[in-house]
């Protein structure tokens, strides 16, 4: 496998000051591969990495699913390749959270006659939100996750945006 960006470029785009090693990064760890690598990928450039998972369904119901975002096998991968990669790695179970701003809004939204995306959602809040705010508890310096995004600096202020890749 080649990786299409290196080490520096890496080091480059988390633009951070100083030698990596003074700053803790934060990963949004969802058991897929593309978080994983991003946790590897900081590993290497001599980052100190902390895993977070999201648990936001019923642990032994989760268990059973496979693929579904932040379910319990995808806990469990997530749990692993920390280990092997030799960084803590913390569940935030955040079930409740995403029951009363995800899921009853869902529902209200729908009753409304709308359309509701519950992803949309949960990325306003609970993904964005809650997790970047235990990150600034864990002292992180940034998160990071799998997501292939963007982000650009106006006037002092970070935005987001869509990858490069119009696939991703």
């Amino acid at each position: 496998v080649r990786l299409m960006i290196s080490i520096d470029q890496i080091i480059k785009e988390m633009d951070l000051e100083g030698d990596p090693s003074n700053h803790r990064i934060v990963v949004a760890m969802s058991g897929g591969v593309d978080s994983s690598v991003t946790a590897a990928l900081l590993v290497e450039a001599g980052y100190e990495v902390v895993g977070l998972t999201m648990q936001l369904y019923d642990y032994g119901k989760a268990l059973q699913k496979k693929g579904a975002c932040c379910a319990g096998s995808d806990i469990n991968d997530a749990r692993l390749v920390s280990s092997k990669l030799g960084i803590p790695h913390y569940v935030l179970n955040y079930e409740s959270i995403f029951q009363d701003q995800v899921m009853n809004d869902f529902a209200d939204s729908y009753l409304r006659g709308e359309t509701p995306i519950p992803c949309v959602r949960c990325n306003q809040t609970v993904k964005f939100t809650d997790m970047f705010d235990r990150a600034k508890n864990l002292g992180a310096s940034a998160m990071a996750t799998g997501h292939y995004i963007r982000r650009k600096t106006k006037k002092g202020h970070l935005s987001l945006y869509t990858g490069v890749d119009p696939s991703k």
